[in-house]
């Protein structure tokens, strides 16, 4: 899939992967909607990234707001990539001294990681099955879990319930719009450094980036946006799910 004169849908653009994505998608000549939480930092970030990248803001698990991103999308033209990258975590543990594992937070995770992630695909695709081909594609969707979904650790049910099924569904979506030649490929990063590393100390960063077998460091979000763009430029890529963890596998804790 041509990657430029395409428009392209980001979820949780504004920061992290996000952003690193969007930026990636307008350097290669994409026009980029982003679908973020309304706030005043994603008015800024949309600002300053400038013209051809337009905010349009909602959440994930809207039908409305997620069908007036992908509307803003097809006013800009071909909308042919989406990327999934909002997502939420917490951590609890199943049961302890502080009682049961909240249900709501549990469900809170699921509903904007998974079922958010699932809303964006099936009304982006109803869309794209709308586009004529081009050259043997209509669009490629990528989604965003974890290794989390392989290893999760301790307090991480909700968050790695919910990456593991952005990953089991991969395979049957890519098989449900195949015929409609729409690709959907998911990648699992492992530690990245991104804003939730902002309050750490070097030494608790370096410490981290140790665990990675190698590079013996955190990733960078540049490096998840090249697979991204990878991703939609090769064609042979669809139905599996891409570690990008450094060989890194999780203990417990």
């Amino acid at each position: 899939m041509r990657i430029e004169g395409s428009v392209a849908l980001v979820t949780g653009g504004t920061s992290g992967l996000g952003l690193a994505t969007v930026r990636k998608l307008r350097e290669r000549g994409a026009s980029v909607v982003i679908l973020n939480r309304p706030s005043v930092r994603s008015e800024k970030v949309a600002a300053e990234l400038g013209e051809g990248v337009v905010l349009s803001p909602g959440d994930v698990t809207s039908e409305a707001d997620v069908t007036a991103a992908v509307d803003r999308a097809m006013e800009l033209g071909r909308l042919r990539i989406v990327v999934n990258c909002a997502g939420i975590g917490n951590a609890h543990r199943t049961a302890g001294r502080s009682g049961p594992f909240p249900l709501e937070a549990f469900s809170e995770v699921v509903r904007t990681n998974l079922i958010g992630s699932f809303n964006v695909i099936r009304l982006a695709a109803a869309r794209m099955l709308r586009l004529e081909e081009d050259g043997d594609e209509r669009g490629v969707i990528v989604n965003t879990a974890s290794i989390a979904a392989f290893d999760g650790q301790i307090g991480q049910a909700a968050y790695a319930a919910a990456k593991g099924g952005i990953v089991g569904m991969t395979l049957p979506i890519a098989r449900d719009l195949a015929q409609s030649r729409i690709r959907v490929v998911t990648i699992a990063p492992g530690l990245f450094r991104t804003p939730m590393f902002d309050g750490f100390p070097p030494s608790a960063i370096e410490a981290l980036g140790r665990q990675v077998p190698h590079p013996q460091r955190l990733g960078e979000a540049e490096e998840f946006a090249s697979l991204v763009a990878h991703v939609v430029d090769n064609p042979m890529l669809n139905g599996e799910t891409i570690r990008l963890d450094g060989a890194l596998r999780m203990g417990p804790r």
